[in-house]
């Protein structure tokens, strides 16, 4: 789990979906449901005993065998991490088959965490071996006080503003064109001590959006 979630979602104005979008419901959301379940690593079994679901009707959703209700997809949204919206994207123009392959600016997934950082996944899904973020820090932004690991690897460019990593007991400041790359499984946390938003492209292998 990204350090963004320790904070948990923030309160936003962002649970609102059209009735077009439940009435459009297909298969991809039973297999955005997989995605994200893998991505955290939880089994279905996690996830039914943490939605209250049976596992059974969560595993037919998965495959698209089943719609979930409005009611069922915001539990399964909440144990998960992300908020109902996730599952609904904005549509974009281009042929529907593309949304495998490309993510266009105005319908990238977002999350906004109370401690203000907003990850906007520029994937066009979780079901690969690599995620890619787009990352916002406003000033006095961080992950936490306490470094984390996770299983994988991470790399990412600064694109603008600065970010404070730590990684182990190491500590560097990074401005806009600088990169960088470490194993997940060492200890890090990171921070914008800046006066000024930083923005990060930042990718990880596996997702563990």
């Amino acid at each position: 789990m990204r350090p963004s979630n320790s904070l948990g979602l923030a309160e936003a104005g962002d649970e609102t979906i059209r009735i077009a979008d439940i009435v459009n419901l297909d298969g991809r959301v039973g297999q955005d449901i997989k995605g994200l379940r893998k991505a955290k690593d939880m089994t279905l079994g996690e996830l039914a005993a943490a939605t209250g679901l049976s596992q059974g009707y969560l595993s037919q959703i998965e495959r698209g065998l089943a719609n979930p209700s409005v009611k069922a997809l915001y539990s399964i949204s909440r144990a998960l991490g992300v908020t109902i919206s996730w599952f609904f994207p904005p549509a974009a123009d281009d042929d529907e088959e593309l949304r495998d392959f490309v993510v266009r600016a105005p319908s990238r997934r977002k999350l906004h965490y109370a401690n203000g950082i907003v990850d906007e996944l520029l994937s066009p899904n979780l079901d690969r071996q690599l995620e890619l973020l787009w990352c916002t820090f406003p000033p006095g932004s961080r992950s936490g006080e306490t470094p984390y690991t996770h299983v994988g690897e991470e790399t990412g460019i600064v694109v603008s503003g600065q970010l404070d990593l730590w990684i182990n007991e190491r500590h560097v400041v990074l401005l806009a064109g600088d990169s960088f790359a470490f194993p997940s499984n060492t200890p890090h946390r990171y921070a914008n001590t800046g006066d000024a938003e930083a923005v990060v492209i930042w990718a990880i292998t596996p997702p563990s959006y």
